[in-house]
């Protein structure tokens, strides 16, 4: 019997409209702060204030990117792309990362320089313009929560508001020390903090986009316990050359050989039913070989 093929796009892919809607308000919300943290910014003679400015910049690319993928993830499968588009979430999530990364490293220079030669700073700009930006971030967020679980792209946006959230905070704090006790210092020392909180937030979505990008298996996903489910199934005897893969966030993908003592549609349905309820994959290739003839060859060592 040859191979049982049961694909279902519907899952994932990108977000959907949901998705879509919350991204939209997030950006406009964001985008418009933007201008005044950078007006407050230079009237203030803050650093972490544009730091906080600069990182809006970068939550206000990376949701137009989600955006953009979700939209670029919607086209068709074609004979080129068989898949579709769904990486396309996937790369906007490893830029997002990388470019949260590389605008940690310009706060980083920046602040050294103001740790050698302090500069005044009005605390009072910092914190009110601050205080606004805590308001902006804590309404994306909660605009953005219910699609961070579905959604590595929504997620790559959610964790640049998260940081952008705590990084207003730092801000506040900073120009409360700088309002009380004159501590110039306290400016460059925020945009620091503001730095390695943006670092820690985008490190794990990095690490996320790249092993979907290598064809890994999920991180919650035991490939093993999944070959021992299937040989459970009535019928069959082995199971070799087991691969299981994201293509986008939500849709896993598998292919397996499978040895059974009579190939069956039933057998089939059965495997199908285990993976779809148990492991909740729905995308699945299954070659049934006959005993004997397994193809261990490219079976991965698990």
């Amino acid at each position: 019997m040859g191979a049982g093929h049961h694909h279902d796009h519907g899952h994932g892919a990108g977000g959907g409209e949901g998705a879509r809607r919350r991204l939209s308000l997030t950006l406009a919300l964001v985008a418009t702060y933007m201008v005044a943290e950078v007006v407050g910014g230079l009237m203030a003679n803050s650093l972490a204030l544009l730091a906080d400015a600069g990182h809006m910049l970068s939550d206000a690319a990376a949701l137009a990117l989600a955006l953009f993928a979700i939209w670029f993830a919607r086209r068709p499968a074609t004979s080129r792309h068989t898949y579709g588009y769904y990486r396309a979430e996937i790369l906007a999530a490893l830029v997002n990362a990388g470019s949260c990364i590389a605008i940690s490293i310009f706060i980083f220079v920046e602040a050294f320089g103001r740790f050698l030669s302090p500069q005044p700073v009005e605390g009072s700009i910092m914190m009110g313009v601050s205080m606004g930006g805590l308001a902006v971030n804590l309404v994306s967020l909660w605009l953005l929560h219910g699609g961070r679980e579905q959604s590595l792209n929504v997620r790559g946006a959610w964790l640049h508001v998260v940081s952008d959230t705590l990084g207003s905070v730092q801000a506040i704090a900073a120009g409360a020390l700088i309002l009380a006790f004159g501590w110039w210092w306290a400016d460059p020392l925020a945009s620091v903090l503001i730095g390695v909180l943006i670092v820690y937030s985008s490190w794990s979505l990095m690490r996320e986009s790249v092993a979907v990008l290598m064809e890994g298996a999920p991180p919650n996903l035991d490939v093993d316990d999944v070959r021992n489910r299937l040989m459970q199934v009535p019928g069959v005897q082995d199971v070799c050359d087991l691969h299981v893969w994201t293509i986008t966030s939500g849709l896993v993908a598998l292919s397996a050989h499978v040895v059974a003592e009579r190939p069956s549609f039933d057998v089939l349905h059965d495997l199908r039913h285990e993976l779809k309820d148990r492991f909740g994959i729905h995308h699945t290739t299954i070659q049934f070989d006959p005993p004997g003839e397994a193809d261990h060859e490219h079976a991965p060592r698990i």
